[in-house]
């Protein structure tokens, strides 16, 4: 969750620097080329990381050892994919229109499109796996919504620009911004309920019925 607040004051800085991208025509990815191109490298370094340490939360979370993981294996690998593609974005710096596109800007955009996908999706398995799982059952009301969110934008930024170019010219950086928040959202919205679950585990209400009782034995 920290990392998640790094990420938006890093981007918030990165966009607010030289040469100024737009927010709303512009792709996230072009804020890492030019002179502060470095901070929006080291955000995409940040995004991979948190994503990996939310993964290890979790897994950690439905404890391995009792079987729950084989359900999450599928949106674990996606999300997984998420994060790893976050690292090699910062590794293959993208081309900012109109320069041609070279090589590395070419794996940019391969490894975003497959990233992204992997967000999207592995948001929505693992939303849905929820349900059967007892300890996770009270986050799905608002995990399984924001992940359908994150699906509907995935598809309109991977798909804009072949189903209404003009409005994907105009404002593509605007949806690709509003997938990534989706994504990130639906991150902290589990991890809240994680680190909620850790701190007032379910036997924290019988602890605290016992003292209770025996507080009242003592004041009789």
């Amino acid at each position: 969750m920290v990392g998640i607040v790094l990420y938006i004051v890093l981007d918030a800085v990165a966009q607010l620097l030289p040469p100024h991208y737009s927010p709303i025509s512009q792709a996230e990815s072009d804020l890492a080329v030019g002179k502060f191109g470095y901070i929006m490298t080291v955000n995409f370094l940040n995004r991979g990381l948190l994503s990996l340490e939310f993964l290890l939360a979790f897994m950690g979370t439905i404890r391995l050892n009792d079987g729950r993981a084989r359900n999450y294996r599928g949106g674990l690998l996606l999300l997984g994919t998420w994060s790893m593609g976050a690292f090699l974005l910062a590794v293959f710096p993208t081309d900012v229109p109109p320069t041609p596109v070279s090589w590395h800007g070419a794996i940019h955009l391969i490894v975003a499109a497959i990233a992204f996908l992997g967000g999207a999706f592995g948001a929505l398995m693992m939303s849905l796996r929820m349900e059967s799982d007892r300890s996770l059952r009270g986050v799905r009301q608002i995990a399984l919504p924001v992940s359908v969110v994150v699906v509907v934008l995935c598809i309109l930024d991977l798909l804009g620009g072949s189903i209404a170019h003009h409005a994907a010219a105009n404002y593509g950086g605007l949806i690709e911004r509003l997938f990534l928040g989706s994504v990130l959202l639906w991150i902290a919205v589990v991890s809240a309920f994680m680190l909620r679950k850790g701190q007032l585990p379910p036997q924290s209400s019988g602890i605290h019925l016992a003292s209770a009782s025996k507080a009242s034995s003592y004041w009789r």
